[in-house]
């Protein structure tokens, strides 16, 4: 027998957290439909009512305002800066526990810290790595995030994580833009493997834009390796955060004779500068997710793609005790 369900979210992604829990309504009713059961008795989700109170020196209180004793309660908040974001979610954590839930799961669709995965320089730390252990200790039993900035981050936990990926998405988005001459590029040498396998299910080829970092934010050179004349290429990435890269490898890709540039980002993270280098740059589209809340009117070459569905669905089948690896195209 199931425990009861719950939804709450942070102050971070409330207006996602209401998609995600209208996507969760709509998979629970597909599968039924698919299961030949009577939908007519189908209980309907909606979010959770929670407080959260500031007080003056900054200091803030979060609080789940109806029962969650014996529940499997979702708490959906990404973890993009201010920090207070990620505090929010860990104070939301340990007051589910306390109450009493059977199970608490962490809905975060943007990880982050997640480009702190390895200590590759003296005198650093592993900033993924402890709020990874910041998490567990808070007693949270699973994880579900989106496109880590690396894979390996999984296993800084001690809890089962649920790795999403946006690329069900940006795949059949990209296959209804009916692109001739299509190339997909890595920004980097790290991201060469998504954009081997966007490649792969896309049927085209792929280039590289090697680059050198002079500092964080901050690229010295770039190289493109592989043939972008007369092609439209597709940059994909995990996230984008001043722009900086990406707008130079478009660059790069248009000197080389490269019909048009797209940029495929999972995480929008558009800080700095990012918004004007974008609109000042000869990317046509930039195409990304709802994972960080977007400025209205920033940018008219921003399409935003909803995850609601995608994490409805899945929250849906691990609820359910159903494989998740179906869902996903790389």
């Amino acid at each position: 027998m199931h425990s009861p369900i719950k939804f709450f979210a942070g102050s971070a992604n409330r207006d996602l957290a209401i998609k995600i829990i209208d996507g969760y309504n709509q998979a629970q009713k597909q599968m039924h439909l698919e299961s030949g059961n009577p939908i007519d008795t189908l209980k309907t989700y909606s979010l959770g009512k929670s407080s959260f109170i500031r007080f003056s020196d900054g200091e803030f209180i979060t609080s789940l305002d109806e029962s969650v004793r014996g529940c499997t309660v979702f708490l959906i908040q990404s973890t993009f800066p201010p920090v207070d974001n990620l505090f929010e979610l860990m104070l939301m954590v340990d007051a589910a526990k306390r109450a009493s839930a059977y199970k608490v799961v962490a809905v975060i669709p943007y990880f982050g810290f997640a480009r702190q995965d390895r200590k590759d320089q003296p005198r650093v730390a592993i900033g993924a790595k402890l709020i990874a252990d910041l998490l567990t200790a808070a007693k949270v039993d699973r994880i579900m995030t989106m496109d880590l900035h690396a894979d390996q981050i999984q296993g800084f936990f001690n809890v089962p994580v649920d790795h999403v990926y946006a690329s069900a998405l940006f795949v059949p988005y990209l296959k209804n833009l009916n692109l001739d001459n299509l190339v997909i590029a890595s920004p980097d040498m790290g991201g060469s493997k998504r954009a081997k396998a966007y490649s792969h299910f896309l049927g085209c080829d792929m280039a590289i834009a090697h680059k050198s970092r002079v500092k964080a934010n901050e690229v010295g050179e770039m190289m493109v390796i592989g043939d972008v004349e007369g092609k439209n290429v597709i940059i994909t990435d995990d996230m984008v955060d001043t722009a900086g890269t990406i707008v130079m490898a478009a660059n790069i890709m248009m000197d080389k004779g490269a019909k048009s540039v797209r940029v495929v980002a999972s995480h929008p993270v558009l800080s700095g500068p990012a918004y004007e280098r974008l609109n000042n740059s000869p990317i046509i589209e930039f195409i990304t997710t709802d994972s960080i809340p977007i400025k209205e009117g920033a940018s008219d070459k921003i399409k935003v793609l909803s995850i609601g569905p995608l994490f409805g669905d899945i929250i849906n089948k691990v609820y359910n005790f159903r494989s998740i690896s179906g869902s996903f195209i790389v």
